[in-house]
């Protein structure tokens, strides 16, 4: 931390001196204080850093200890329950990034990927270098089974389609990423014409493939009554009776006080020697800007109203737009409104411009989530989205892309 003076954080975020001064000083002197980290830090190149920096602020500021203060991230995990009812040991295969997946359908470093099985997921829609992506997708050898619950833009490219269950039709449990809690979710319609759970159809495709014992479930409900009971017996007891389990510590824990660090001395550790070896500048190492003079706006895709995934993006909305500063707008002689096209060296973009003071000055706005025909040439904010990862874990660099934008020109 001792390179970061103020004035270069100054320099390097753009933040006023004096804000920035006011934050530091309203926190060091507050009790209790709290830090809610989100996940949008994390989609660049310095994410893994930038959290690890953040969730240290309570302890190098001294604010654990008492009710309120400390940090809160997600608080699914706080429940502290182990998947006991997973017996069998995880299978010898392959992991592959899915941030990689476009890479790894057409450059292939080691066995080709033949088969690809789809589900929870939207992998033409969501996942980085979009045009890759689908030139994999694309690819005639490739065998490809989407299951889903509505027709996606990667199910277009399917062998195979299986319809999926919404919530609405399956058991599940569900823990809050806020508020401390665990519930358990029951069917509350029928399953519509032949669409089937999760677990319904993983558990037949291990019959068929002869990989299941004698104690395995028979079906959804027996699987979910074999997950309960494996819960510890208050827990299980409680969503079996009342359909939700009472949080421990009431829901109010006091970090440090009712909770512990899960590291072996149950303090915090400020420097883990794998993290800081895993990061390619250290850990808390900083990584520059990929900006260029060719490519010099950040494009950011945040969660909209409409799509904080891309679960419904097949619904109607109204005309997807890219939020521009005036000053960037003006630059380029562009006004509200305009057809405008966003590149970069991976691909472009057709988008109608809308100006707002609301977002920085060298940053433009596309929703994350939309599909490809939310746009004139049928391409998302991941076409522009390189595949490169954060820095620790293997996380995707949504908010590294940087473009340009110049007025749309049409050819008749």
């Amino acid at each position: 931390a001792e390179p970061w003076t103020f004035e270069r954080a100054v320099e390097v975020s753009g933040v006023d001196a004096n804000v920035l001064r006011q934050v530091a000083e309203r926190y060091a002197k507050a009790s209790p204080a709290l830090v809610k980290c989100g996940w949008g830090l994390e989609r660049n190149r310095n994410g893994g850093s930038a959290a690890a920096a953040v969730l240290a602020l309570p302890a190098v500021a001294g604010k654990f200890g008492v009710r309120a203060g400390g940090f809160t991230m997600s608080n699914s995990a706080s429940w502290n329950i182990e998947r006991t009812w997973l017996e069998d040991a995880e299978p010898p295969t392959r992991a592959i990034n899915m941030n990689k997946v476009g890479r790894v359908l057409t450059e292939p470093e080691g066995a080709p990927v033949n088969v690809l099985f789809v589900y929870n997921c939207n992998p033409v829609a969501i996942l980085p270098d979009q045009q890759r992506v689908i030139r994999g997708f694309e690819r005639e050898d490739l065998f490809t089974v989407v299951f889903d619950q509505v027709m996606t833009d990667s199910a277009l490219y399917a062998d195979v389609i299986l319809p999926a269950t919404t919530f609405l039709e399956h058991y599940d449990t569900a823990r809050g990423y806020g508020p401390i809690t665990l519930q358990l979710g029951k069917p509350v319609v029928d399953a519509i014409g032949e669409s089937r759970s999760n677990t319904d159809v993983f558990m037949d495709l291990a019959r068929r493939l002869d990989l299941t014992t004698d104690a395995d479930p028979t079906d959804d409900l027996d699987a979910m009554l074999q997950m309960l009971a494996k819960l510890p017996p208050d827990v299980g007891d409680a969503l079996r009776e009342d359909w939700r389990a009472k949080a421990p510590h009431g829901g109010r824990p006091v970090q440090f006080v009712d909770v512990l660090p899960k590291t072996p001395d149950q303090k915090v550790n400020l420097f883990p020697k794998a993290l800081d070896a895993q990061a390619p500048q250290g850990l808390y190492g900083y990584q520059a800007d990929p900006a260029t003079p060719d490519y010099p706006l950040a494009l950011i895709s945040p969660a909209s109203e409409r799509t904080i995934s891309s679960t419904l993006g097949e619904l109607a909305r109204p005309d997807v737009r890219l939020d521009m500063h005036p000053d960037d707008a003006d630059a380029r002689g562009i006004r509200e409104g305009d057809e405008v096209r966003m590149f970069n060296a991976l691909g472009e973009v057709r988008i109608h411009a809308r100006l707002t003071h609301l977002i920085k000055a060298g940053t433009v706005s596309m929703p994350k989530g939309v599909w490809r025909r939310n746009t004139a040439n049928g391409f998302t904010s991941n076409a522009l989205t390189p595949d490169t990862l954060a820095d620790l874990g293997g996380g995707a660099c949504f908010n590294d892309a940087r473009v340009q934008v110049a007025r749309a020109t049409r050819v008749n």
